[in-house]
């Protein structure tokens, strides 16, 4: 895939799209994500998509921004093709969004089983800033679908909460 005719978009969210529920779902098994011990509807928030040539959806942010504390909530990033760029342009839109909208600090969490997104997040200049121990105690009562165990086979048990100035 050639990454120069790859299309990012912008959109405010606030209506279902099909597609991009589709793909929450495969990801995340519901458009709903829990994030500390608060459901969020991915699949109406805030977005940005990026596709193929052919219109094709090939990744998708989906974030809040909480203008009362000038920050932006990353609520899942996607990317369908590896290694291409897609996943780093979608986080560079969305802080580029942030920041028209005066937020100050980007945050999101990642489960303790994904090396691969700390890695990700820290090569983009986030730090680790908490631990929640545990938290997935509560979030699946919140969302029951949540597995025991992630990826590698490793227990899901806590948040990482990672924090970047703008």
């Amino acid at each position: 895939m050639e990454f120069s005719k790859v299309i990012f978009r912008y959109d405010e969210g606030g209506q279902r799209l099909p597609e991009v529920d589709r793909l929450l779902q495969e990801r995340w098994g519901s458009v709903m994500i829990v994030s500390k011990g608060k459901m969020v509807d991915a699949g109406l928030s805030q977005r940005i998509t990026a596709r193929d040539s052919g219109g094709k959806l090939i990744g998708l942010a989906t974030f809040k921004v909480d203008k009362e504390n000038n920050s932006c909530e990353i609520v899942s990033i996607d990317a369908l093709v590896f290694r291409a760029g897609i996943g780093s342009k979608l986080l560079s839109e969305v802080e580029n969004e942030a920041k028209k909208a005066g937020c100050r600090k980007m945050w999101l969490i990642a489960l303790n089983d994904n090396p691969e997104a700390v890695a990700f997040y820290v090569k983009r200049g986030y730090r680790l800033i908490a631990i929640h121990f545990n938290a997935l105690d509560k979030s699946r009562k919140l969302k029951p679908q949540i597995p025991l165990a992630g990826k590698h086979g490793i227990m899901l048990r806590d948040e990482w909460g990672f924090e970047k100035p703008l």
